[in-house]
């Protein structure tokens, strides 16, 4: 069956995963979702990630990261922009995500980055999901 957004079947994937607990998650692969992934592992909601082969696309393995006591990392996300409402911000309206605890994830010129790279940068862009 077809996905109509990729990523929010990505970052359910994830968010589900996390909440039971999992060590890893597979996630059928592309482009931006490695360059999510990339984001989430350099700033410390991801142990790491690896790219399978399987013949088709490809697969990500998510290794998920946890606090003491068996706590996720990840105690939220919200997809942002989506195929029916695209939500681009210029530089100077990129939201600060709880204060500055998350993390929003933006699809600029210049690749994936969060708000706080795309800020430095003066690189407005599409803003795709909020972590915290």
């Amino acid at each position: 069956m077809a996905v109509s957004d990729p990523i929010a079947d990505m970052l359910t994937r994830i968010r589900n995963a996390s909440k039971a607990r999992l060590e890893s998650v597979d996630i059928p692969a592309s482009k931006m979702k490695v360059e999510i992934a990339r984001v989430m592992k350099e700033q410390g909601f991801l142990k790491g990630y690896n790219i399978l082969d399987d013949k088709k696309q490809g697969l990500i393995r998510a290794y998920l990261k946890y606090v003491k006591d068996d706590e996720p990392v990840i105690t939220g996300i919200k997809r942002i922009s989506r195929p029916g409402l695209r939500q681009y911000n210029e530089a100077k309206n990129i939201p600060n995500v709880y204060s500055g605890i998350g993390v929003a994830v933006l699809s600029t010129s210049k690749g994936i980055m969060t708000g706080d790279e795309a800020k430095k940068a003066n690189i407005g862009g599409e803003v795709l999901c909020y972590l915290w």
